[in-house]
């Protein structure tokens, strides 16, 4: 059964790509696409461009916090802030451009993790708890757009069934994520026993723990949709809260069809929920957003990656040779 669904879940991914590309070129068929996105990239000002780049590093500076926040629930502080941060930076750009379920994390930060000593077991908590981290905080400001404003759902007409895009569902449906987000954090400062939901059994966390997952796991996403949101022109921009709502039902949408880098995805649903701002132009931020919050830190990741091997060789090496000369016992 394992060996059908390591094959399936990336089949998913594919013909999620695929679908989304081919929805894509409906979209923008009959239009000279590649001169308007350069025009619409030159138009957007280098302020906002750097707000933009500004809004990239305060999204990864978060993640590295996911980091060491699950290091901290594991009791583990002798991992410095940079090490921490180069492992989760190189995690998060290869894991967000090949695709959650296919990288997960999980190979990275173990080679990362275990040459300072944590173990398997250590190293899988660490992942799920990142992972839970990011979850949380996606439940906790969706919960806040949908119950400020229900009709946000609305803008995903004809994507999503009837019932969800109803204001009133909208509504329900923020009300029940806020509430997991409070009993989430209730547990904890109770610390009550683990919760079993058919077989998921949660954990809570001590109280500093879940205060910090709620402070980290917000600021990455406001970070993220800020890219997309400074990269739109003032005009046609529907505001923060809006771009902030599409952001997290597009990407999380992309993280489920486990597209790689969900592409094609991301871009369709997003674009169908922004009908009063110029496709072109939404287009144009989402390229911008995948060049600062994909391909740039996947184009660096790499380079770590590479870094992070070769001192590992010349380690083993070292311990080799060292081994060679003294030798046997």
């Amino acid at each position: 059964m394992k060996r059908i669904l390591d094959f399936f879940w990336p089949a998913v991914g594919l013909v999620a790509v695929v679908v989304s590309l081919i929805l894509l070129y409906h979209e923008f068929r009959g239009q000279d696409v590649g001169p308007e996105v350069w025009r619409e990239l030159r138009a957007i000002r280098a302020r906002d461009y750097l707000l933009a780049f500004g809004s990239t590093l305060v999204a990864y500076a978060a993640l590295a916090w996911y980091d060491k926040i699950a290091l901290r629930h594991l009791g583990v502080f002798n991992i410095s802030w940079l090490y921490a941060g180069l492992c989760s930076f190189t995690t998060y750009a290869l894991a967000h451009n090949i695709g959650a379920t296919v990288f997960s994390g999980a190979m990275v930060r173990y080679r990362a993790y275990h040459a300072k000593g944590l173990s398997a077991a250590q190293v899988a908590v660490l992942v799920a708890l990142c992972s839970f981290t990011f979850a949380l905080g996606t439940m906790f400001l969706g919960g806040l757009c949908l119950v400020f404003d229900p009709v946000l759902l609305a803008r995903f007409s004809g994507l999503l069934p009837g019932v969800l895009t109803n204001p009133t569902t909208a509504f329900v449906v923020g009300l029940g994520l806020l509430a997991f987000v409070a009993l989430y954090l209730t547990g904890s400062i109770l610390g009550l026993k683990p919760l079993v939901v058919r077989g998921f059994k949660l954990e809570y966390p001590r109280p500093g723990i879940a205060v910090r997952q709620m402070l980290a796991a917000p600021l990455e996403l406001v970070g993220a949709a800020g890219i997309i949101y400074f990269a739109l022109p003032a005009e046609g921009n529907p505001g923060f809260v809006t771009v902030l709502a599409v952001f997290l039902a597009s990407f999380s949408a992309a993280l489920v069809s486990n597209a790689p880098g969900g592409l094609g995805v991301f871009e369709i649903l997003f674009i169908k929920a922004m009908p009063t701002t110029p496709q072109i132009e939404v287009l144009t931020a989402l390229l911008v957003f995948r060049l600062f919050y994909l391909i740039i830190p996947l184009i660096i990741s790499v380079g770590v990656v590479i870094a992070f091997e070769k001192s590992r060789l010349r380690e083993t090496l070292a311990a080799s040779a060292s081994g060679a000369r003294a030798g046997p016992p």
